[in-house]
């Protein structure tokens, strides 16, 4: 007599997720296999250009001619649009211009781990430090190409960048962005486009709660690495007074609670004493002894650098970040960074020594 197998059984579910991850394991073989197919490609291309002047000169014909060659055995993939983009490919990422850590020590071909369409955004990013960190994040976090693009859209390199100290700022380039202190989960400024309240001339402290918390799925791939949501406006009770957190996340990279409150004002010294005590309490009152110091982040529409040392004391673990309803000017961002890290040069660092110069 033997028994049913059915969707729920043990064994069915486990044969299928190996089937499943077998899959997986195939599609991203292919992928990859067409990928260093793509660069080769494109390296052909190129060295047939090279071979004499007229032949470069007459290239946009050979590629239409060379399309016109491949579709009816190869399939559309090989349109002249196509081969135009390998081409691209292999000069983005030819050894001379990849970033080195993605080069083996003992080859000279760059290491591809993502897809196609990753790469066709990637290759079209200019300066090397800033595409070896979106491929790196890519790569680490599982990136889906359409993330890949609103992060790039959303300056993220360049709001890490603009919210670290010089070391932090070459690590971006080689290792991505590395969660070990409270100051590696800043950006300046938070990009908050997705909630679609751009067009909004008033809202309240409220209002952007509220969207925020329609969108908390987004807001925690915003915040970045290791958030994770525990609740929005969190009471707390003390000497019978009762007190409320906007938001209350915890980070399981860092370890610890982070508190934000929302500001649609300019910040004003009061708000970084309220967000002083809310921090006070976590730490007394709620922090498990294995578990790091509260982080207080203040979001807010517009802050005062000057304010904020001022009023909070050296070590404290509160800092202020303004957000945008709107996608960043990306140019403005640049010109930002590259003024910042000129002020480095004055202070005797050589910003020419990055390795990925700007």
């Amino acid at each position: 007599m033997s028994n049913n197998i059915t969707p729920d059984n043990p064994l069915f579910q486990k044969v299928a997720a190996l089937i499943e991850l077998a899959h997986k394991k195939v599609a991203t073989t292919v992928n990859l296999v067409m990928v260093h197919t793509y660069f080769e490609i494109g390296r052909a291309i190129i060295e047939d250009e090279q071979e004499g002047k007229e032949r470069a000169r007459y290239g946009k014909q050979i590629l239409k001619d060379l399309s016109k060659q491949l579709i009816p055995q190869f399939g559309s993939g090989f349109s002249e649009r196509n081969l135009r983009n390998m081409r691209q490919f292999y000069l983005a990422y030819s050894e001379r211009n990849a970033s080195p850590i993605w080069q083996k020590p003992s080859a000279k071909l760059p290491v591809f781990t993502l897809s196609w369409s990753h790469y066709l955004v990637l290759m079209r990013i200019e300066r090397l430090e800033e595409r070896s960190f979106y491929e790196i994040e890519a790569t680490k976090q599982n990136w889906s190409e359409p993330y890949l693009k609103r992060q790039y859209h959303s300056s993220l390199y360049e709001r890490l960048a603009l919210s670290r100290n010089k070391d932090a700022v070459l690590a971006l380039a080689t290792e991505g962005q590395m969660i070990e202190k409270p100051t590696d989960i800043l950006k300046n400024p938070l990009t908050l486009e997705f909630l679609n309240m751009g067009g909004k001339e008033n809202y309240t402290e409220s209002d952007l709660e509220h969207a925020i918390i329609s969108k908390i799925q987004v807001f925690l791939l915003e915040l970045g690495k290791g958030f994770l949501f525990e609740a929005r406006q969190k009471r707390f009770t003390f000497d019978e007074e009762h007190f409320f957190v906007d938001l209350v996340f915890y980070n399981r990279l860092l370890q610890c609670y982070v508190l934000i409150d929302l500001k649609t004002d300019k910040l004003v010294h009061q708000d970084l004493g309220q967000m002083q005590m809310y921090v006070n309490y976590y730490d007394r009152h709620v922090k498990l002894d294995y578990e790091k110091p509260t982080v207080g982040i203040l979001l807010c529409k517009k802050k005062n650098d000057a304010v904020v040392e001022l009023t909070l004391p050296e070590n404290a673990n509160i800092y202020a970040s303004e957000y945008s309803l709107y996608l960043p000017d990306k140019q403005l961002l640049q010109q930002k960074l590259a003024e910042w890290l000129l002020e480095f040069d004055d202070e005797g660092f050589d910003s020419k020594n990055i390795p990925f110069a700007l």
